[in-house]
């Protein structure tokens, strides 16, 4: 017993009447934030001299889709529902000037339809359904989860498959069946069990695709504009042409 209340005691001071040293307590955090940052950039240095290739296919692929006039669908549930969200309006407002809005949709942002589907078919359908109204062949749906295993975005791919568009998922751990299904054309794969470092490779890994996408579709309208003189399509209207 004796030794459980010193066990207890140490991690709970204020238990035994004791006041915590406020330099120690703020000292061990400070080594606490030194020790997070040092395996966050771990994390992600493993990541990208891993998975680069992958998202260099995975910028190719999406550019393909939007010089094809096609739309890019996201998904995923909680904080990965937030990436989602954010992987679809850095297409739609670009925030570096000059570079065209694109359109991406974010199958979480409707809450009638979520919470529809939801109790009259049951919340793995929930991004299945948008897709079977909105998707068309030729489009992407890019998938958000630290798992891999989110039976509605497992759906959701299936589905995608059926109806023939890209598929791209952002996973961690060991990419769970977003990784072993074979349902997705890409998949990019945070090899840790760490959610938060997780969710830190994936913003970090969608900022480059949204760069890298923009290069590439900027390279193919400088190129075609050279070779036959053409303006832009649709997905590519130049800020000039759409100015008042």
């Amino acid at each position: 017993m004796a030794r459980n209340g010193n066990i207890l005691n140490g991690l709970y001071p204020f238990l035994a009447g004791r006041t915590q040293d406020v330099a120690q307590l703020d000292a061990a955090i400070l080594e606490s934030v030194r020790q997070k940052a040092a395996d966050s950039l771990a994390v992600k240095q493993r990541f990208f001299e891993e998975a680069g290739t992958a998202l260099v296919a995975a910028a190719h692929a999406l550019a393909d889709v939007y010089r094809r006039d096609g739309r890019v669908f996201t998904m995923g549930n909680g904080g990965s529902s937030c990436d989602a969200a954010h992987f679809a309006v850095e297409f739609q407002h670009p925030v570096t000037a000059g570079r065209p809005a694109l359109p991406a949709i974010n199958l979480g942002s409707d809450l009638a339809m979520l919470t529809a589907v939801g109790n009259d078919v049951g919340f793995a359908h929930v991004f299945l359904r948008q897709l079977e109204a909105q998707a068309s062949q030729g489009d992407a749906l890019v998938g958000f989860s630290t798992s891999g295993n989110s039976e509605n975005l497992m759906q959701a791919f299936a589905k995608a498959r059926r109806l023939g568009l890209v598929t791209i998922g952002f996973a961690g751990m060991t990419g769970g069946a977003m990784l072993s299904s074979g349902l997705l054309d890409h998949c990019l794969v945070v090899p840790t069990d760490s959610i938060h470092r997780v969710q830190e490779c994936h913003v970090a890994s969608y900022h480059i695709v949204w760069d890298l996408v923009h290069t590439l579709l900027a390279d193919s309208r400088g190129a075609a504009g050279n070779a036959q003189g053409e303006g832009p399509g649709k997905n590519e209207r130049s800020w000039e042409a759409s100015a008042p």
